[in-house]
């Protein structure tokens, strides 16, 4: 039902902007990219929004993204992703006689509207910068947990559960237990590239603006919010 929800908001989304686009002048040019990278994720842990570098996890992304051009120079860019975001914790080395290394890796289907500025540099290549909000719904992942006490070593893994929250209640808690993850994320995108003849090389940075844990009141877990820096590159379609 959750699922059904977030992909009837897509289609919604898509219909409209391709309906403004094609109302639009003749001087509004679309096009899709396919596009995937790596991502440096992490998990902010104050107020402030600071994170540790030290956490920081690599993961990848893959999707198709929109590109709604009007009068050659600004642009609206949807998109539909899938994304690994999460952190790390490590301490000590795997040469270390105690040693303790956890890891969580979720992965989201998230949905971003970017609108960007588009410097032109040749007749099929211009610059690019944007920025614009994002939702994203939690599909998968994964916990480990691996180290050492003096010298035995002992490993786990396990599926991250998500809570069954509804989209349209972001910040209220859901009754889960700890452990669990809130199903939806929100927040923020700074984006810039280059958009050359049939391809794109593209930085962007999520800043989360939704709390990761579930059922939780404790004022440190409000801390707790995605931040990934991604690459990119792409292909026209």
């Amino acid at each position: 039902m959750i699922a059904k929800r977030f992909i009837n908001l897509f289609i919604i989304s898509s219909i409209s902007v391709t309906s403004f686009a094609q109302n639009s002048s003749s001087s509004t040019t679309s096009a899709a990219w396919l596009k995937g990278g790596v991502n440096f994720a992490n998990v902010s842990y104050n107020s402030k929004g600071e994170v540790d570098d030290a956490n920081l996890l690599t993961s990848f992304h893959v999707g198709i993204m929109g590109d709604i051009t009007f009068g050659k120079v600004l642009a609206i860019q949807p998109g539909i992703i899938f994304t690994g975001k999460g952190s790390k914790i490590q301490k000590g080395t795997s040469t270390d006689l105690t040693y303790y290394k956890a890891t969580v890796n979720p992965y989201y289907i998230e949905i971003p509207v970017n609108i960007a500025l588009k410097l032109p540099i040749s007749k099929e290549s211009n610059f690019f910068v944007g920025a614009g909000p994002y939702i994203a719904m939690g599909v998968g992942g994964k916990r480990k947990i691996e180290g050492k006490a003096f010298g035995v070593a002992y490993s786990s893994k396990e599926k991250i559960e998500y809570s069954s929250d509804d989209p349209s209640t972001f910040n209220n808690e859901e009754g889960t237990g700890l452990g669990v993850m809130k199903r939806f994320d929100y927040g923020l995108n700074g984006t810039l590239g280059f958009q050359l003849d049939g391809g794109m090389i593209a930085l962007n940075y999520g800043y989360g603006l939704a709390k990761l844990q579930s059922g939780s009141n404790s004022s440190e877990d409000n801390d707790n919010k995605h931040r990934v820096l991604s690459i990119s590159v792409g292909f026209k379609l």
